[in-house]
């Protein structure tokens, strides 16, 4: 009996510092990592979130941008870090569930990553150039199947969520477009405004300048609903095509291994961030809609969305090098 209680002495005192540290998380600074350049809407979501953040948590939340790959580069160092809460990243859909379909790359989303929560979705809106004879879907697909292979489509890149978001428009109106891919939103932009291409699936807040401008026309958001920001614009549903939806989104994640007791505070920690008034009001005038829900939750949201666009992916014949 002296023996089984040493015994059960010891592994009381082995099991302290591990509920201890549990239940102090946290106690230093969380590095939140950016997998993207500082400016961009992954980069303003995580600064305003990890800003309150901050103010919850009286540890500093530090953003580190890590940008390279479409956002794998900085997942990737989530991934490897140590899983004690203190690494965590804000990343993307592309960097999540797209990518990972698309090339083969150092890390699996299921399981190297621990989700935490869904923060933010941003759909993406389909425009065309003015010159474009098409105001509404209905003009737009019958334009272009009278003109099959002629209309082109703009992206930020092979594999982004502009690029998949203009595969699945091509299999769900069944047309022939070009993809043009491009840089970056901004090059995608300005070629869209000099006629050069005739139209882009990209995210709500980086057109509303020029759509408010009057030079660029929208035909389509592809959300469940219509945007806060842009009522006119009906969504995918309304013009007779439901199964077009493309919405960007950002989550929380933290490598495969960290506690549970550290994933629910963390999930607890960020999603009191994003239910504060101000937050929301500053992230609204971004076109973000903040979620906010639990880590299980989280992962069958990603499951869902690899197969999702697995099945665009193959459907439409992108190439891939896995």
């Amino acid at each position: 009996m002296k023996v089984l209680g040493a015994f059960l002495t010891g592994l009381s005192v082995l099991l302290l510092p591990a509920s201890a540290v549990a239940g102090d998380f946290p106690d230093k600074p969380i590095r939140l990592i950016v997998p993207f350049p500082a400016g961009g809407p992954n980069d303003i979501i995580a600064r305003v979130i990890g800003q309150r953040m901050s103010e919850l948590i009286k540890q500093p939340v530090v953003i580190e941008n890590r940008g390279g790959q479409a956002g794998v580069l900085g997942t990737d160092a989530v991934a490897k870090a140590k899983p004690d809460g203190y690494t965590i990243a804000i990343s993307s859909a592309g960097a999540l569930t797209i990518s990972p379909n698309m090339e083969r790359i150092a890390y699996d989303t299921l399981k190297d990553l621990q989700p935490i929560t869904l923060v933010a979705e941003v759909p993406e809106m389909l425009v065309v150039a003015t010159s474009v004879p098409a105001h509404d879907m209905n003009e737009l697909i019958a334009l272009a199947k009278a003109q099959p292979g002629k209309l082109n489509f703009a992206s930020t890149g092979p594999g982004s969520m502009p690029h998949l978001a203009g595969e699945l428009l091509k299999l769900t109106a069944r047309i022939d477009i070009v993809h043009v891919p491009y840089r970056g939103a901004a090059p995608a932009v300005n070629d869209l405004l000099a006629q050069q291409v005739q139209m882009v699936f990209l995210d709500l807040p980086v057109l509303l300048p020029q759509i408010r401008a009057g030079a660029l026309r929208a035909i389509a958001i592809g959300a469940p609903q219509r945007a806060p920001t842009a009522m006119e614009v009906p969504t995918t549903a309304e013009v007779g095509m439901p199964e077009l939806l493309a919405e960007n989104w950002y989550g929380m994640v933290a490598p495969a291994g960290t506690p549970p007791a550290i994933v629910a505070n963390l999930n607890r920690i960020a999603t009191e961030a994003m239910r504060d008034p101000a937050v929301k009001e500053k992230l609204a005038s971004q076109g973000a809609e903040l979620v906010g829900d639990t880590p299980e939750h989280f992962r069958s949201f990603i499951e869902a969305e690899i197969a999702k666009w697995a099945k665009v992916i193959k459907d439409a014949g992108i190439p891939t090098e896995k």
